[in-house]
């Protein structure tokens, strides 16, 4: 399950987790949606051969394409359940230098190709990364790279059961 912005440009259509250009229309780069119809779909808006909405959706991400297996819901009416913080609010030990520093060898090292790298920040001494998918992989190559709790990796997508 995913939360995020369904953008179609002349067909093309992709699910945008990361940061949306404000512009009119929006602009953003996704992940490919396979499985995707407008039929039935509230809370579009269109500019053009443009078309997009917000929505929380069920499927599958086999890497590269995220496949809609459930009825999108408007994002506006979604009330997820917040994600445990697995620091327990507790402070990390790395200078805000050492997490910039990090910081600038993530989209690289995090990119296209090993989880989509979404953004990043500093906060409380640790630095808070989000990616499009973390089988727990990501984490722990951030863990033995940065050290244990320095760099704490979130996916945009979740798994769910039922």
């Amino acid at each position: 399950m995913g939360t995020g912005t369904v953008m179609d440009v002349d067909g093309t259509v992709e699910f945008c987790m990361g940061a949306i250009a404000e512009s009119y229309p929006p602009q953003c780069t996704g992940i490919p949606i396979e499985g995707w119809s407008w039929d039935g779909v509230d809370g579009a808006e269109a500019s053009d051969s443009i078309r997009w909405g917000a929505y929380a959706l069920t499927g599958t991400y086999d890497g590269s394409a995220f496949t809609v297996t459930g009825e999108p819901m408007l994002l506006a009416l979604y009330d997820p359940i917040a994600s445990e913080d697995p620091t327990g609010g507790e402070a990390g030990g790395a200078t805000e230098a050492e997490l910039l520093e990090i910081q600038e060898e993530l989209p690289a090292r995090f990119g296209e190709n090993s989880g989509g790298y979404l953004g990043s920040y500093p906060e409380n001494a640790r630095l808070w990364v989000d990616v499009v998918w973390d089988d727990g992989t990501l984490q722990q190559a951030a863990d033995d790279d940065y050290g244990e709790g320095v760099v704490i990796i979130r996916s945009a997508l979740r798994a769910v059961e039922g």
